[in-house]
Parts: structure tokens; C-alpha cells; sequence
């Protein structure tokens, strides 16, 4: 049986355009990273795709098939409780469009492996660096994640990053019910509550570069419910605080 150290969590979406080269660049990769697929329901054969691959990696390749769509953070919640029944180390986010490079997932594990609890693969770390982003999306990403640490503290600079490593130990002690946020804001609310829970949190320079090919699923919503989603959050988080301080003994 191979090895389950390194999960790599890929939510699909209509992405049979950008799977099958995806998984095969993921199992090209030194370490022996395994994959596990989230798809909800994807009418374009996204999973028929991953199926296929699967024939040739039984063991490091890996699929939940859900009924539609749900949201991206409960299918990243879908993800975790899988890697954590089956005792796996660094669980990884990443999209599937390779707006992520698949070679910096070595980075992301290295950096972990060396001492964070949570790697970051940051574009706003060292300066910008998005590829073929128009500016006013580049813009929007940039200020939301001013925003989110103005109104949380946090002194993450890519508070909206969506292509991390966690050590399992983290997302052990993360009570998934509480997450309230099932789209954009899901990536926020995941980092401060690493944050808040004092794990190490580690920011890896990256290039991001947007899709080439499909669609992507952003929308004025999802954006939305972050931002509002934010103050929220930070709220919920003093006034637990306050009734530690003066109600609980």
C-alpha cells in the first residue's frame, strides 16, 4: 500500500478541461502526493475523468461524488474529515484550473515539514504576483485582504489564499461545524481560526496565474459574503472571548 503522507484536496466543478492534465502533473510530482476529488455533480463528465486516472493509481487517487453544488467549504470540510479518517499528515487546498502551480505543492510541504502549521501559498507576500489577472480583479483581491486585516488582526498578507498545507494535527482541533462560510469567505474564516486557535502560520511566495481554460466560479455573492461575512466573524470572536473573561471560571 502506498504511503499516506500528503493529500492534495481538488473541489471540481466542471473542470474536465483542466482534471486529467492536473492529476497527471500531481502524480508526476516527487513525494508521492496522493489526490482526493471533490466533485459536485459535475454535468460535464469532470468525474468520469477522474475515474479513469483512477484506474492507473488506485491507491493515491481518490474521489467523493456529491449531489450538486454545495459550496466550496463544505467540500473542503468533505475533504478534511476524509483525510483525517484516513490518517493522513498534510492535507493540501488547491484548485484545479492550475491557476495553482502544482510545483510549489513541494514548497508548501517543506515548509511545514520544517515547522509551520500552516503554509500559505501567498501572492501578496513579496510584492503582487498574479499573472493575467485584469487590474480591477487584481485590485479587489489586493484590498480585501487589506480589509480582512484591518477588521481581524491577523497579519496575514493573503488573507483570501486558497492553496494551503495544513498538518493534520491542525484540522484536528478545528471544530468544522462552526464554519459557517461556504464560499469565498470559507479561505478567511479557516485562517483566523488557525490564527486564533496561536498555530504557526507561514506565508510561501507564489506566481498566480487565472485559468486558461473553463470557467471561473467567482461572483459578486460569494465576494460579498466575505466581506460582510468578516465583520461577523470578528464580532462572534470578542464577544466568546468577553463571556470567557467574565463568565467562565
Amino acid at each position: 500500500m502506498a504511503f499516506k503522507e500528503k493529500l492534495v484536496i481538488i473541489p471540481t466543478y466542471n473542470e474536465r478541461e483542466n482534471i486529467g492534465k492536473m492529476i497527471d502533473k500531481v502524480m508526476s510530482l516527487e513525494g508521492e502526493f496522493h489526490i482526493l476529488i471533490v466533485d459536485d455533480g459535475s454535468p460535464d463528465g469532470t468525474a468520469d475523468i477522474v475515474k479513469e486516472k483512477q484506474q492507473n493509481h488506485p491507491e493515491r487517487i481518490h474521489i467523493i461524488e456529491r449531489s450538486g453544488k454545495l459550496g466550496l467549504g463544505t467540500a473542503y470540510i468533505a475533504g478534511f474529515k476524509w483525510a483525517l479518517e484516513n490518517e493522513y499528515h498534510y492535507i493540501f487546498e488547491m484548485d484545479a484550473d492550475f491557476s495553482h502551480n502544482p510545483e510549489d505543492l513541494i514548497n508548501l510541504y517543506n515548509v511545514c515539514k520544517n515547522g509551520a502549521d500552516l503554509a500559505i501559498g501567498s501572492r501578496y507576500v513579496n510584492g503582487v504576483n498574479v499573472v493575467n489577472w485584469p487590474i480591477s480583479r487584481v485590485l479587489m483581491s489586493y484590498f480585501a485582504s487589506k480589509y480582512v486585516r484591518l477588521i481581524t488582526g491577523m497579519k496575514i498578507m493573503d488573507t483570501t489564499a486558497g492553496f494551503k498545507c495544513y498538518k493534520a494535527e491542525v484540522l484536528k482541533n478545528i471544530n468544522f461545524s462552526k464554519i459557517k462560510h461556504i464560499g469565498y469567505g470559507f479561505q478567511i474564516e479557516m485562517k483566523f481560526t488557525v490564527w486564533e486557535l496561536g498555530y504557526n502560520i507561514v506565508e510561501v511566495p507564489i506566481i498566480f496565474t487565472d485559468r486558461k481554460l473553463g470557467a471561473s466560479k467567482m461572483s459578486g455573492g460569494i465576494f460579498n459574503e466575505a466581506l460582510w461575512g468578516v465583520v461577523f466573524m470578528k464580532l462572534k470572536s470578542l464577544f466568546v472571548s468577553y463571556k470567557k473573561i467574565h463568565f467562565l471560571k
